[in-house]
């Protein structure tokens, strides 16, 4: 069988994975234990090899060009095969390690996602953790994201979305603003009320608020003085300090309830909710560290300790 790569050019590969993983030859020179210029030449031994340019630099800045995204696409799966390939042969006694990425919306990410990863670490500490707090909606086909948590399924059917649960949705405000405003009896009376808005960075629109009402589900337009953008735990805050009504993820107020900081209203509307979903791409092959987050997150311990964390009962 002829040869198509040597020892020098498997390595080449994987150090421009690892440039392409971190964004930087520095990084990739930390990370594998070697010197930048070391990477450099990798780098520049491919692009010869090649005739194409792989990575776009600037005096602050390097990315992957087109060719490069797609060349980094198929050498990270194919590296990411051989290592279970030896995994498998050698019995499952290779550790997950590497670089993991993974982008989740702010409340999600603050009162669920982050508590769990100290643990997670412990068992795995060969992974290391890039996460992205974002509401913006990541692009896998663009962007170095193993995994993202979303509140929608995707509607590219490449991509893999895992209910991770279904977040319960209330209406609070403080004692104050309510003293002072009054309190609403039905929805209906939350026109007469500041709401306190949150834009969704995707569309620009402002989702409705969601109620049920004799046994089905009520979506109502609200209005108020306050529109937060960007991060939706900015409306906690601003609910916090007495601006109004604002409905949020149980998960992100039951701290202040509990304290009696703000009280929940229209509870006989109550009971809808929204889901968060873990979402990554279809892979026939998926690295070691990635399937171990996934089973990580949906096995029962994580979610009863994130629960837990957030104050709510540990079943799932």
């Amino acid at each position: 069988m002829t040869r198509h790569f040597d020892d020098l050019q498997l390595g080449s590969l994987e150090l421009f994975c690892l440039a392409a993983d971190t964004g930087s030859f520095t990084a990739a020179a930390n990370e594998a234990g070697v010197t930048p210029a070391a990477v450099s030449r990798s780098v520049a031994r491919l692009e010869e090899r090649l005739g194409v340019r792989l990575f776009v630099r600037t005096t602050r800045h390097m990315r992957l060009s087109e060719a490069g995204l797609a060349y980094y696409q198929q050498c990270r799966q194919a590296l990411g095969q051989l290592v279970e390939a030896e995994r498998q042969v050698a019995g499952g006694q290779l550790e997950p390690s590497g670089r993991l990425r993974i982008s989740a919306p702010t409340p999600y990410a603050h009162h669920r996602l982050l508590p769990l990863l100290p643990r997670f670490r412990e068992l795995y500490p060969q992974v290391q953790i890039d996460v992205h707090v974002s509401n913006r909606n990541v692009d896998f086909a663009d962007e170095p994201f193993d995994l993202a948590i979303r509140g929608r399924e995707p509607a590219d059917s490449r991509l893999v979305a895992r209910r991770l649960e279904d977040a319960e949705l209330v209406v609070v405000a403080t004692p104050g603003y309510l003293a002072r405003a009054g309190v609403p009896q039905v929805p209906e009376d939350l026109l007469r009320h500041e709401c306190i808005q949150f834009e969704l960075p995707s569309s620009g629109r402002r989702p409705p608020w969601s109620f049920r009402q004799d046994g089905r589900q009520l979506e109502l337009e609200t209005h108020g003085s306050f529109t937060c953008q960007g991060d939706f735990l900015a409306t906690a805050t601003l609910v916090r300090h007495g601006a109004g009504l604002m409905q949020a993820y149980r998960f992100t107020v039951q701290d202040a309830l509990e304290r009696g900081e703000l009280v929940e209203v229209l509870r006989d509307f109550g009971g809808t909710s929204r889901p968060f979903m873990l979402i990554y791409p279809q892979a026939r092959h998926m690295p070691l560290r990635v399937r171990v987050l996934i089973d990580f997150l949906f096995s029962g311990a994580s979610l009863g300790q994130a629960r837990t964390v957030a104050g709510l009962p540990t079943r799932p």
